[in-house]
């Protein structure tokens, strides 16, 4: 019996949490906007990697971040040294964002910019490798990292972020040299779960891979931004 209630308010909350994200998506797409949500276990590279992106392409793109933590804004304080809109959202105990904070994050974002100014709005969420995968919060696209650190293994073992993973990042591989990890396994693993994720290797120390990841954002930018003008 308790199975079945706690099963149903899971249901509940998915349900919930979607129709958030689907407001959250229709502003976006108002405002002409392209929004990715970027996920991975804690350590795993996720803000050095928004530090390059920031680095390379705010003078090309117009971007933002709404960045999230459960209790500090210490990821958030690195990136406003590049000098984009910056929205640091806590999370408490709470170990993902959800499209309800997300939106908060959005009308913060609209106090300190013009979002209709803006081409890419870059989410970072809470370092875990399940929950914020199952939680949408208004994105055009997921971009999950997996560090070469963290095994072969983990896209198996906890499949649900990399079956949803538009783009993923195979992170810190100039570490290979170091481990006992074959970084073709790791494919391997993911095209198992998904077979038409982009997967880019990278290294954000000796920049190797990030070329490539700068092209696919200008990619889904550009695509995001001719649909947009098609639809019209």
């Amino acid at each position: 019996m308790h199975q079945t209630i706690d099963a149903a308010l899971g249901i509940n909350l998915l349900h919930a949490n979607q129709e958030g994200a689907d407001h959250n998506r229709t502003h976006f797409d108002e405002w002409g906007v392209t929004c990715f949500n970027v996920m991975s276990s804690p350590g795993a590279g996720k803000t050095v990697l928004l530090e390059k992106t920031l680095a390379a392409l705010r003078d090309q793109l117009r971007l933002a971040v709404i960045e999230g933590d459960m209790t500090t804004e210490l990821d958030a304080n690195r990136l406003r040294a590049y000098d984009v809109p910056v929205v640091a959202i806590n999370t408490g105990r709470s170990c993902h964002l959800d499209a309800k904070m997300v939106a908060g994050g959005i009308h913060q974002l609209e106090l300190c910019t013009n979002p209709r100014e803006l081409d890419l709005v870059l989410v970072e969420n809470v370092g875990n490798l399940v929950c914020p995968a199952e939680f949408e919060v208004g994105e055009h696209a997921k971009v999950a990292l997996l560090s070469v650190t963290e095994g072969e293994d983990k896209p198996l073992k906890y499949p649900v972020m990399f079956q949803a993973a538009d783009c993923l990042l195979v992170t810190k591989i100039d570490l290979l040299p170091y481990l006992n990890v074959d970084i073709e396994q790791i494919q391997q693993n993911v095209r198992q779960l998904n077979p038409h994720a982009t997967i880019i290797p990278v290294s954000a120390q000796t920049g190797i891979g990030l070329t490539e990841w700068f092209e696919w954002v200008h990619q889904q930018v550009t695509q995001r931004c001719q649909a947009i003008v098609g639809s019209h």
